[in-house]
């Protein structure tokens, strides 16, 4: 007469199969979301992620923006602006921390949501701006700039979704990078139309885009 395990064990080896494949094609798509040099989430991964913290009403959307990096890469060469761009990404992680999500949106801008707990966003990004702006470590003093940071509280704008909310931090971002404020938040003014979520002018977007309306 059979046992109950002897039945059992002829099923469960292609099971145990099954989900070492599904472990491994996971990780597999993990490691296609993850920004070679960085390691962090690409837009992909980035926007599966932050679409989920949205549901969160402490969510801040923050979009960061390397400045002069060109000039960077020009005078000390692409691979001291590796070493920023893989700084400023080791950096905005940390400040991010594991309750948050922080992506590299292609070039030398970078994304983030972060949760923020006690109503001090303002604080927090003010102390991060400073620490983005350091020396890189192990590298030339001379290997660092700036970075412009636009943010916006997601509850303040209940109706957008990640792409919305992006385009007001980007918004935001640009605004001081003019000023050379060095971060902004986002607020009233004038909201122009883009493309997958991308300001007139900016790579990705189209360079005539009409005025849609006014920021609620």
């Amino acid at each position: 007469m059979s046992t109950p395990a002897t039945v059992l064990l002829p099923a469960l080896a292609p099971a145990a199969g099954w989900a070492v494949h599904a472990w491994r094609l996971r990780a597999r798509l993990n490691t296609a979301r993850r920004d070679p040099l960085t390691g962090l989430w690409t837009r992909d991964g980035f926007t599966c992620r932050a679409t989920a913290l949205l549901k969160d009403p402490r969510a801040v959307v923050v979009l960061a923006d390397v400045d002069r990096f060109k000039q960077i890469n020009d005078t000390h060469g692409h691979a001291a602006g590796d070493a920023l761009l893989k700084a400023t990404a080791d950096r905005l992680t940390h400040h991010v921390g594991r309750a948050g999500v922080a992506g590299r949106l292609g070039g030398d801008e970078f994304a983030a949501v972060v949760i923020d707990d006690h109503g001090t966003a303002g604080d927090l990004l003010a102390v991060l701006h400073g620490v983005l702006a350091r020396p890189v470590d192990g590298h030339d003093p001379d290997v660092h700039t700036t970075v412009s940071l636009g943010w916006v509280r997601a509850a303040d704008f209940p109706d957008d979704d990640l792409s919305g909310l992006l385009r007001r931090a980007d918004e935001a971002m640009y605004a001081a990078k003019q000023a050379r404020a060095g971060m902004r938040r986002a607020g009233l003014g004038r909201l122009f139309a883009t493309v997958t979520g991308r300001r007139s002018g900016r790579t990705g977007a189209r360079t005539s885009a009409p005025v849609v309306g006014v920021a609620a």
